[in-house]
């Protein structure tokens, strides 16, 4: 395949996704999670793999800032501390490497956000489970249908592929302007 005709598949489903109809699911995520961050509760993010980076990137991004000044943000990577990840599923089992950290950080009215191009990550749906059980607001970030996911989460972004990295392409321009909005909600009310 050439950069090309590899671009011009990543466009289309840009198209499709803009076209998808997300706008006021965005919304209601930015709202819940901009409210959760300035009531200082906190922001809990994972996934595996590529999904693993992404949710490292959005703490990242909302711990220090995205493009504005402002106090840093509670948001939590489950996947980035490798000697809770490692010893968890060491001594009991990978499923529940990320509920177990939901139990230990998560607070009722905090928000909970799964990342899984599938929509069936076994860990991200235990986790799921979990933020539920405590009260958590929970939005995934998937491919199409959002497969197991979906009825577990209050808001559901679903990009309309099924092909992974055009998955994940597709959730950076998401979580980008996700950040870009929590943010500029959380300056505001500074």
């Amino acid at each position: 395949m050439t950069l090309s005709a590899y671009l011009d598949e990543t466009i289309a489903l840009l198209r499709a996704t803009q076209e998808h109809g997300l706008d006021g699911a965005l919304d209601r995520a930015v709202d819940l999670t901009a409210a959760a961050l300035t009531e200082g509760l906190p922001v809990l993010v994972c996934g595996n793999g590529g999904s693993a980076s992404d949710a490292m990137h959005i703490a990242g991004e909302l711990v220090g800032r995205f493009r504005r000044e402002r106090r840093g943000l509670n948001v939590v990577a489950l996947s980035a501390n490798p000697a809770v990840l490692t010893a968890w599923a060491n001594d009991y089992d990978y499923e529940t490497v990320f509920s177990r950290q939901v139990e230990a950080h998560g607070r009722q009215g905090g928000v909970f956000i799964g990342i899984s191009t599938s929509g069936n990550s076994k860990n991200v749906i235990a986790a799921l489970h979990v933020a539920r059980e405590m009260g958590m607001a929970t939005v995934g970030l998937t491919g199409q249908g959002g497969g197991a996911m979906a009825e577990l989460c209050d808001v559901l972004l679903d990009v309309p592929s099924r092909v992974t990295p055009h998955i994940q392409e597709a959730h950076i321009c998401l979580y980008h302007l996700l950040c870009d909005k929590i943010e500029e909600v959380v300056a505001r009310k500074e």
